[in-house]
């Protein structure tokens, strides 16, 4: 236990060091008064006493022995011998608590305990916590100002640096960092498997790769604008934005949709490309525009709120937000240069047009 207190102390006076760290403290192990009686061995033998006597006065005259039972009706309660409290909470009283001297009963010879022993008040354990079967010393803390991911990893870096772990011993961490842990490789899973389920699905209602691939470029310049946002208002990237990110993903796709299906409709009419695109995106421009407006203004509540709570709204609505305004100039601006550079070319040029009316 006093190795678990020096390697927890230690470790608490790095976390008061790293950035963020605020209320730490070390759990309570000590400081519990403890009266000890350890018997005078050379007095004990001269008087023939035997350690189970010492112990049994002891325990009879501190915590009491059962003599009997008494009966009310169909209850019965325990008869208990054992000192008034009043005596017992005095270090002098017990020391005069008779012993009696083993060998002939009838002679009742006693011996005061204080002959045969001495009480020794020291400090003992307050607790001794365990966690699967191991000795345990927990050190908390609170994060302020700082996202829980980095304050970890600086510590970490601290601890290994100035804390001497002997053998035998290791630090774990919890707390609302293990539980950041399992979000984080959910999350892991996740992104990933929601991302590759739109561009599927966007493949089978397009059934063209490459359409699909253009309207799924919006992502990444949406995941853009949602980090630069989160930067700009001091924010950590926390679990709630990484949520913000995966509704994020599907309002840019939604936009890069309405926009490449009016350029295909109008490919598909007979327009040449160059064309098309043009008129997709000034026709188009309206309808992406209020699309994005309405979602990005029904976060904003979410964005300024400081109440309880706004810790989980406001990265989720921050992302949105940014990410819908970094979505939409890509919508608007970049994606018709895109589907012009690789997209389907179904009509041909002008050129061919003329020459297959004069050929006619």
């Amino acid at each position: 236990m006093d190795t678990l207190l020096r390697v927890g102390q230690a470790i608490a006076g790095v976390v008061e060091t790293v950035t963020g760290a605020q209320d730490v403290a070390v759990e309570q192990v000590g400081g519990l008064p403890t009266l000890s009686l350890v018997p005078d061995w050379t007095a004990v033998s001269s008087y023939g006493l035997r350690l189970e006597s010492l112990q049994d006065v002891l325990a009879t005259a501190i915590a009491g022995q059962e003599a009997g039972q008494v009966f009310q009706g169909d209850r019965s309660f325990d008869i208990v011998v054992r000192l008034s409290e009043m005596l017992t909470r005095d270090p002098q009283s017990i020391l005069e608590i008779p012993v009696p001297l083993d060998g002939d009963e009838s002679r009742h010879e006693f011996v005061p305990l204080g002959a045969v022993a001495r009480l020794e008040l020291a400090d003992g354990p307050n607790q001794i916590s365990r966690e699967n079967g191991k000795r345990k010393l927990t050190v908390t803390a609170n994060v302020r100002g700082a996202d829980l991911g980095t304050f970890i990893a600086e510590l970490r870096e601290k601890i290994e640096a100035d804390v001497d772990i002997p053998a035998g011993y290791w630090i774990d961490y919890g707390g609302t960092f293990r539980q950041l842990e399992s979000a984080r490789q959910r999350l892991e899973l996740v992104v990933p498997l929601t991302l590759l389920l739109i561009f599927i699905l966007r493949y089978a209602a397009s059934g063209s790769g490459r359409d699909a691939a253009i309207i799924f470029s919006g992502v990444p310049l949406a995941l853009v604008g949602g980090i630069a946002a989160l930067a700009i208002r001091g924010m950590p990237l926390s679990i709630t934005a990484g949520v913000g990110f995966i509704a994020l993903s599907g309002a840019a796709v939604l936009n890069g949709v309405v926009m490449v299906s009016f350029i295909r409709k109008l490919v598909a009419d007979g327009l040449p490309i160059e064309v098309a695109v043009v008129d997709g995106a000034t026709q188009r421009l309206r309808p992406v525009l209020m699309t994005a407006l309405v979602a990005a203004l029904g976060f904003v509540p979410m964005a300024l709120n400081v109440g309880p709570g706004s810790e989980v709204q406001r990265p989720l609505a921050t992302v949105v937000i940014g990410g819908i305004i970094s979505a939409t100039a890509l919508t608007l601006l970049v994606l018709p240069a895109l589907y012009r550079l690789v997209g389907s070319r179904q009509a041909r040029p002008m050129g061919a047009m003329e020459h297959a009316t004069s050929h006619k």
